[in-house]
C-alpha cells in the first residue's frame, strides 16, 4: 500500500511537472482536425505495423504457435499499461494472465514477456546508431539530443554484452538465480522462493533459447519494426503539417522521448512523451506550434488509439476462451 501510495505521488508530481509542455499541446486540437485524413489513414497503417513487430517478437519468445493469445494479451495489457500508474508492471501481469489462459506455458509466458522486453528495449538504445554517420560527418546536432544519442548506444552495449552472457553462458544464469533467491528470502521471509530457483532460472533460459532458435532474425525484425514503423508514425505526422525536417534528427528527438518514456513513472509515458517530443522537435528547428501539432496527431495514434482497441481485444479473448479455444506450442525447430 505505501508503495502504491509513493507511486502515485511521484506520478502526480511528474504530471504537474510538465502540465505546461502538455497543455500548450492539447491547445492545438483545433488545427489537429484539419490534418487530411489520408495522412491519419498513414500513420494509422504504420503505427499496427508497429504493434505488428511487437506480435511477431512475443509469439516467438513465448514459444506459441496461435497468433491470437499474443495479440489479444498484448493490446489488451498495452491498453491497461496506458491507464493505470506503474503501467509496465500492471500491463506485463495482465499479459502473463491472459497467456496462461490460453494455454500458454506459466515458466514461458513470465520469462518470454521479460525477455521480448529486453530485446525492445536494447533495439530503441541502439536506434540512435543509424543517426551516428550523419553526425560523424559534420551535421550539427544539439547537446541534449547527441548525449541522449551516446547514452542510447551505451545503453545498447550494455544489454547486448548482459544478453550475450545470460544466453551463452550457464554460469551467469545460475549466478543472476541465486542473486534473486536471496533476494527473495529478505523480501518475502513467509513466502521465500524455492531452492531450486537458479536451476529453475536455467531452465527457462534454455527454452527461451530454444524458442528463438534459429529463427532469432525474426526476433530482431520484429523488435526493429516495433520501434522504426513508430518513428515513421511520428515522420508522418510532421509531414502532414508541412514539416520535413532531417530525418537523422527527428529519429535522435524521438529516441531521446521514448527512452525517457521507459522510466515508469506515468502510465504509458503520458505527459513526459508530449513533453519530450515537443521540446526535442524544438531544438532541432520545427516550430513550437508545429511540434505541438504533431506531436498532439502522433499521440492520438501511438496512445489514444490503444485504448478502445484494447477493450474490444480483451472481449475477443475473452470469447475465444469461453469457447474452449487453447493456443498451441510452436513447432520445434533446430537451433
Amino acid at each position: 500500500m505505501v508503495g502504491r501510495i509513493v507511486g502515485l505521488v511521484i506520478c502526480a508530481l511528474v504530471l504537474y511537472g510538465v502540465a505546461p509542455a502538455v497543455l500548450d499541446v492539447l491547445d492545438e486540437w483545433p488545427k489537429v482536425v484539419h490534418i487530411e485524413p489520408y495522412w491519419f489513414v498513414a500513420m494509422i497503417v504504420a503505427q499496427v505495423g508497429s504493434w505488428a513487430g511487437l506480435w511477431l517478437l512475443q509469439r516467438l519468445a513465448v514459444d506459441c504457435h496461435s497468433w491470437w493469445p499474443v495479440i489479444t494479451s498484448n493490446l489488451a495489457s498495452s491498453a491497461v499499461g496506458r491507464v493505470v500508474p506503474g503501467g509496465a508492471a500492471a500491463a506485463g501481469a495482465m499479459q502473463f494472465k491472459m497467456l496462461v489462459q490460453a494455454g500458454v506455458s506459466a515458466s514461458l509466458a513470465g520469462l518470454g514477456i521479460t525477455v521480448a522486453g529486453i530485446v525492445v528495449l536494447a533495439t530503441l538504445a541502439a536506434l540512435p546508431v543509424l543517426a551516428l554517420p550523419p553526425i560523424l560527418l559534420g551535421l550539427a546536432v544539439p547537446d541534449t539530443l547527441s548525449h541522449a544519442a551516446f547514452g542510447g548506444v551505451a545503453l545498447f552495449l550494455a544489454l547486448l554484452g548482459v544478453g550475450a552472457l545470460l544466453m551463452s553462458g550457464n554460469r551467469p544464469v545460475l549466478w543472476v538465480g541465486r542473486v534473486a533467491l536471496r533476494i527473495g528470502r529478505r523480501v518475502r521471509r513467509k513466502h521465500p522462493p524455492a531452492d531450486d530457483l537458479p536451476e529453475r532460472f536455467l531452465v527457462q533460459r534454455n527454452l527461451v533459447r530454444r524458442a528463438f532458435g534459429t529463427r532469432w532474425w525474426e526476433a530482431v525484425a520484429g523488435a526493429s519494426a516495433r520501434w522504426v514503423l513508430d518513428y515513421v508514425t511520428l515522420l508522418t505526422a510532421l509531414a502532414a503539417v508541412g514539416q520535413h525536417p532531417r530525418p537523422s534528427l527527428v529519429l535522435l528527438a524521438f529516441c531521446a522521448a521514448q527512452l525517457l518514456a521507459q522510466i515508469p513513472v506515468t502510465p504509458g509515458g503520458l505527459g513526459v512523451v508530449e513533453a519530450g517530443l515537443t521540446g526535442t522537435l524544438a531544438l532541432i528547428g520545427v516550430p513550437a506550434g508545429a511540434a505541438a501539432i504533431a506531436t498532439l496527431a502522433y499521440r492520438l495514434i501511438n496512445y489514444w488509439l490503444a485504448l478502445p482497441i484494447g477493450g474490444a481485444a480483451w472481449l475477443w479473448h475473452r470469447r475465444k476462451i469461453r469457447a474452449g479455444a487453447v493456443a498451441v506450442p510452436r513447432p520445434a525447430r533446430a537451433g
